[in-house]
């Protein structure tokens, strides 16, 4: 049937490099789109290459539908692909023009492709729950600093400690140890000489301490995440391995009965 021919060549991985190529390709030109130079001298051949690789992707969808019909909507790396395929093809004009920028989200179809890709997406987003509590912990540390900071240092520093957003942002980039020393600490440290005492503990809680958290469940569901896999693919090579074994016992057996046959087949003829 033609479903079932067009199924070989869309899962041949022959077609999965080529669709992987273009995806690299597009992401090029792209790239070179935001050139003003390169874009004022191939700017039209750059339109045309983003528009037949667009074109592509688009035949390779619909045929995949066509293929798979309903099962198609089954994966939701297949719901992914046409998404951001499809944003593509919305007009780019007017209000809509912004849609341009997101041209480059086609070249997120690497993760869909590349099965070792996918991998570190889905154990990233198993790890999603996980995180709930965490995020909770971290809520509440920074609620509880904030407020505390609005108090003791925002008469001297309203400009970081003023209200309550103020010094949850604050906090934050003092959480990130970006310029939190000399940008922000010792600047306090001038009016409160003991502040210190503040920021160290709340730098050793978030940074060196929640953030951990965040890291030890990400790679443990990643982990996990990548034995079952394993697991899966030394289920699937065992299940073939039976297989060819069980082929290979009944053409063995279909030889034999052959062989019967044959010698049947000659002593009735001997008789003759």
């Amino acid at each position: 049937m033609l479903r079932d021919r067009l199924r070989n060549v869309l899962d041949a991985p022959a077609f999965e490099r080529a669709i992987v190529g273009l995806i690299l390709l597009n992401a090029l030109t792209l790239g070179l789109e935001t050139s003003a130079s390169v874009n004022a001298a191939i700017g039209p051949m750059l339109f045309a290459l983003d528009r037949a690789i667009l074109a592509v992707f688009v035949v390779e969808l619909a045929l995949r539908l066509y293929v798979r019909r309903l099962a198609f909507f089954n994966d939701p790396w297949r719901i992914f692909d046409l998404v951001v395929v499809g944003v593509a093809l919305v007009p780019a004009s007017g209000p809509l023009s912004i849609l341009r920028a997101f041209r480059i989200l086609r070249v997120l179809r690497m993760v869909s492709v590349v099965p070792s890709m996918r991998r570190v997406v889905t154990g990233l987003l198993r790890a999603i729950p996980g995180m709930g509590s965490v995020v909770l912990l971290m809520s509440l540390i920074f609620y509880v600093f904030s407020v505390m900071a609005t108090k003791l240092f925002g008469a001297a520093h309203p400009e970081w400690f003023g209200d309550l957003g103020e010094s949850a942002y604050t906090l934050f980039q003092v959480m990130t140890l970006e310029s939190w020393s000399m940008g922000i600490v010792r600047p306090v440290m001038e009016a409160y000489p003991q502040a210190w005492l503040f920021f160290v503990p709340f730098i050793l809680i978030t940074t060196f301490a929640v953030l951990n958290l965040f890291v030890g469940i990400m790679v443990d569901a990643m982990q996990s995440h990548h034995e079952a896999g394993e697991e899966a693919d030394v289920a699937a090579a065992a299940s073939k391995a039976a297989a060819t074994d069980e082929r290979a016992e009944i053409l063995a057996e279909l030889r034999a009965l052959r062989a019967e046959v044959a010698a049947l087949r000659a002593e009735r003829n001997e008789g003759a």
